[in-house]
């Protein structure tokens, strides 16, 4: 058996944490930006830590498993 939860959970955040996609922090006239489809190089760097942050939330903290 073969644990699938974290290249699962690796490209669900990748998706929904691309800068501009779904939201953008910070954003270009706001702090929260959303649907706007364009990035910078803060808002990149701000979705990489967050991106990192959650995947060690996810997979090692909360050591969450997918046999399938």
């Amino acid at each position: 058996m073969q644990d699938w939860a974290a290249p699962i959970l690796a490209s669900a955040l990748f998706a929904f944490l691309a800068p501009g996609l779904v939201f953008q922090m910070p954003g270009n006239e706001s702090p929260l930006g959303f649907m706007n489809m364009k990035t910078s190089l803060i808002s990149m760097f701000l979705h990489t830590v967050l991106y990192g942050l959650f995947l060690i939330l996810l997979l090692v903290i909360l050591d969450i498993h997918l046999y399938a």
